[in-house]
C-alpha cells in the first residue's frame, strides 16, 4: 500500500497517561501580526460564535486563556527575549544539522515552480538557446540529447514546525525548543516553513509562504508564557490547514513536544491525516514516549527522543534523511 494512502489505527482507543479534561469551548487560534505587534486572535469561540464543545480541537481538555489581542509586552515583558544562551544553542544545533536537499521534481503544470537549466528531456518547457549554442560550437555534430533545456521544477519542501510551549515545557525545555526553531528556520531558508506554537490553544508564528526571520521567531516564541495544558490534536489540525493546498509528497510536519497530551481530542486521529509527521520527543522531564511513537506511526514518520539541545541536530537530520 502506498505510504500516502495508509491510514493507521495504531494506538487509538488506548488510554493516555493522564485522562484529558473536557473542553467547555473550542480552543483559540492566534496569528503573528508582524512588525512587533504581537499575536491577534483569528479563530475561536469568542470570535466565530461557536457553541461550547464544537469546532476543531473540541473534545477532552479545558482552556482558561483569554481570547484577545496580545501585544509582545502583554505576552511576557520579563521573558528571556533575545536570550544569548538560546542563540548560542541555536548556532550549535545549526552547525551540526545535515538536512539533504529534496529531489528535483518536474511539475505537470506550466508556469509553476522555478525555471532550471537541465539536460535534454522530452516535454521540457523551452530550449535554453544560449547554452545550446555553446554546446554546438564545441561539437557541431552534437546529438539532440546534447540540447540544453529549461523547465519548471519544484525542489522546495513545505514544512510545518509545531512546538509545544505548554506549562510542562518551562525552563530549559523552552530554551531547547526555541533554539531548535532558530536552527531549523536558518537551515531550511530555501524551503517554505511555517511555525506553530501551542499549549491548550495555538498560535501561528509564521505561516507557510511568509518570509522567515529566525531571530524574530525565537524572540516571539520566548515571549509567549509557558503555561496551560497540552492540546496536541488542535496543534496538528492547525498544521494540516497550513498544508491544505500542498501536494502530499511535498508537505511534512515536525513536532517538538513532551507528548503529555492532556487537552483536546485524541491527537492520533489528526496525525493520521498529515502527509508525514516526525516527532522530537523531549524526554528530559515528564514525558509520554508511547504517545510520541503512536503519533509518529500514525503520521508515517519517526519518533526521536531528545534529552536536550545537543540531541536536536542528530534527530532532525535523521528525520529528513529517512
Amino acid at each position: 500500500m502506498h505510504r500516502r494512502a495508509q491510514r493507521h489505527s495504531i494506538g487509538r482507543g488506548k488510554p493516555f497517561r493522564r485522562k484529558p479534561k473536557q473542553l467547555s469551548t473550542a480552543p483559540t487560534l492566534y496569528e503573528n501580526r508582524g512588525s512587533g505587534q504581537g499575536l491577534a486572535m483569528v479563530g475561536g469561540p469568542h470570535r466565530q460564535g461557536r457553541s461550547p464543545g464544537t469546532g476543531p480541537g473540541a473534545g477532552p481538555g479545558m482552556t482558561d486563556e483569554p481570547a484577545e489581542v496580545l501585544t509582545l509586552g502583554e505576552l511576557d515583558a520579563s521573558g528571556p527575549a533575545g536570550d544569548a544562551e538560546v542563540r548560542r544553542r541555536a548556532r550549535e544545533i545549526a552547525a551540526r544539522l545535515s538536512v539533504p536537499r529534496p529531489r528535483h521534481r518536474r511539475l505537470p503544470r506550466r508556469g509553476v515552480g522555478r525555471l532550471r537549466t537541465l539536460p535534454y528531456q522530452d516535454g521540457a518547457e523551452e530550449l535554453d538557446l544560449d547554452r545550446t549554442v555553446e554546446v554546438l560550437a564545441e561539437d557541431p555534430l552534437a546529438r539532440s540529447t546534447d540540447l540544453v533545456m529549461r523547465d519548471r521544477i519544484r525542489d522546495r519542501r513545505k514544512v510545518v514546525l509545531v512546538v509545544d510551549i505548554s506549562g510542562s515545557m518551562r525552563g530549559e525545555r523552552i530554551r531547547t525548543a526555541a533554539a531548535a526553531v532558530g536552527a531549523v528556520a536558518g537551515e531550511l531558508g530555501h524551503d517554505d516553513l511555517a511555525v506553530v506554537a501551542f499549549w491548550s490553544e495555538a498560535a501561528v508564528l509564521s505561516a507557510l509562504g511568509e518570509p522567515v526571520s529566525p531571530a524574530r521567531l525565537v524572540d516571539l516564541l520566548l515571549r509567549i508564557p509557558s503555561k496551560g495544558l497540552t492540546n496536541v490534536g488542535f496543534a496538528l489540525e492547525v498544521a494540516a490547514r497550513q498544508l491544505r493546498d500542498v501536494p502530499a509528497d511535498e508537505g511534512r510536519v515536525l513536532l517538538l513536544s513532551d507528548c503529555v497530551h492532556n487537552a483536546g481530542p485524541d491527537p492520533r486521529t489528526a496525525a493520521s491525516r498529515l502527509p508525514r509527521l516526525d516527532v522530537l520527543a523531549d524526554i528530559s522531564g515528564e514525558h509520554d514516549l508511547l504517545t510520541a511513537r503512536d503519533l509518529a506511526h500514525a503520521g508515517r514518520g519517526l519518533a526521536l527522543p531528545i534529552r536536550g539541545h545537543r540531541d536536536v541536530a542528530a534527530a532532525i537530520s535523521r528525520a529528513f534523511g529517512a
